[in-house]
């Protein structure tokens, strides 16, 4: 005998997904597409070799759109095993500059190695020299109605 679904089950779960090769940061970046955060909310603890942002990414996966309005949540995005960062079209001084994240990208070296890049809106990017990849992507709050109370917009 079998117990009949409960409406807890249907529930949207946070993500919390681990990132161990190019195929995987795709679909982070899919994930991470359009998502927003201020530069103060990206940091590069050289010691423990780990960049992260904390980014107000909107919710592709959402199934529920049609029963509400699109929702945006707040996600971790770290990458570990990081050498070096470098940034271009950033002005790192600006603490009220806020930016948008329009892909994330890996470029092979040897051995598993090579650079992680992510490319911003404006002509931004990040690149994380990387020992390999090994990445997290973890909501770390409720959703929330997107302020825009709609999709981001591609103009092709």
């Amino acid at each position: 005998m079998s117990d009949d679904a409960k409406f807890e089950d249907g529930r949207e779960a946070p993500l919390n997904l681990g990132v161990l090769d190019a195929e995987d940061l795709q679909v982070v970046s899919s994930l991470t597409q359009d998502g927003v955060f201020p530069i103060t909310e990206m940091t590069y603890a050289r010691g423990q070799r780990r960049f992260a942002l904390l980014i107000n990414r909107f919710r592709w996966e959402d199934e529920g759109q049609g029963r509400h309005a699109p929702e945006r949540v707040q996600s971790v995005l770290a990458f570990d095993l990081v050498q070096n960062v470098a940034t271009n079209g950033i002005d790192r001084n600006d603490k009220d500059m806020i930016l948008s994240l329009l892909s994330v990208g890996f470029e092979p070296g040897e051995d598993g190695a090579g650079d992680i890049l992510l490319t911003l809106a404006g002509d931004g990017a990040i690149r994380l020299s990387v020992e390999a990849i090994e990445a997290t992507l973890k909501d770390v709050t409720r959703p929330y109605v997107a302020p825009s109370k709609s999709a981001p917009r591609h103009d092709d």
